[in-house]
């Protein structure tokens, strides 16, 4: 070594320091990101039109039948609310609506939900004969229009002596294809194999391993189906139509004796389907955080 020279250790070689745009874009990665004006317009207008059907439906509720023939519409609320409100009420029974229309979407969103946790998990962690046939399927009942089934089911319950009665309407439905394909695509990603053969090893049994293992990793997407079920089953209104009759209703079929007469009050009829929506914004308002909050965990998770 010559005079001057200075040599380092291989273990204390000088570290190069990233410089320039790169080292900018790695230090603000952690910065939180704020969205511009046009963002936040964009957003309130989309509000606004979601907002706009619901916002008439109380404005219409609240004015009369002849007020809402004439031009133009209202444009804001009038006196009539509550006694249009009370006169749907009574006309179309909704207490017991309301009840049947609760025990119905609550029955199916449960069973719609387990049962198709545990398929979509045997379709996408368990290995079976025929699984890849089977899964195809179910796919494949998405595509027959459920109008063509209505005859044959509503056969089979007249069969059963279920006419007339709520099991009618909750029994078809208590799973469905989407939701086991929706489980089964969220799984696959979700759940790693190696958690479920680790629980395997600790001696787990099938049912511990989906209580403590399948579960929990997928409540973000039971959360989600839960949702989209409960509003389905709450407003559907082919099969229930059929199945039902106005002594036994749900809020759909109850609603559509609110239609009937020579002139029908669209007023009563807007009130009506004021009272059918109030239940879902309730369950929204009192339980969206939390399936928000599900949302964000299994999309931070992913």
């Amino acid at each position: 070594m010559t005079t001057g020279e200075l040599t380092l250790p291989q273990d204390q070689a000088p570290v190069r320091t990233e410089r320039g745009p790169r080292r900018r874009r790695i230090m603000g990665a952690g910065k939180q990101m704020h969205a511009g004006p046009l963002t936040y317009a964009v957003l309130v207008l989309l509000t606004l039109v979601s907002l706009a059907p619901l916002v008439w439906t109380a404005i219409a509720a609240s004015r009369t039948n002849t007020r809402l023939a004439q031009t133009p519409p209202p444009l804001w609320f009038g006196g009539n609310l509550f006694k249009n409100l009370q006169t749907a009420w009574d006309q179309a029974g909704m207490g017991t609506a309301m009840f049947n229309s609760t025990v119905v979407a609550s029955t199916i969103t449960i069973g719609t939900v387990l049962f198709s946790t545990l398929a979509g998990f045997a379709f996408a962690k368990l290995k079976f004969k025929f699984s890849s046939t089977l899964l195809l399927l179910t796919i494949g009942t998405m595509m027959i229009p459920p109008q063509l089934a209505v005859v044959p089911l509503y056969l089979w319950m007249a069969d059963l002596h279920w006419s007339n009665h709520l099991q009618t309407v909750i029994l078809p439905t208590l799973v469905s294809a989407f939701g086991t394909f929706f489980m089964r695509q969220y799984l696959v990603q979700a759940l790693p194999t190696e958690l479920i053969e680790a629980a395997r090893v600790d001696g787990a049994s099938s049912l511990r391993v989906v209580w403590h293992v399948v579960f929990p990793a997928a409540r973000p997407a039971m959360a989600v189906l839960g949702l989209l079920t409960f509003v389905m089953a709450w407003n559907d209104f082919l099969w229930p139509i059929i199945a039902l009759n106005q002594q036994n209703p749900t809020v759909q079929v109850a609603l559509n004796s609110l239609g009937t007469g020579y002139i029908p009050d669209q007023s009563v009829i807007m009130a009506g389907a004021l009272l059918g929506t109030l239940p879902l914004l309730i369950a929204f308002l009192l339980f969206g955080k939390q399936i928000v909050g599900g949302i964000m965990q299994g999309a931070v998770k992913g």
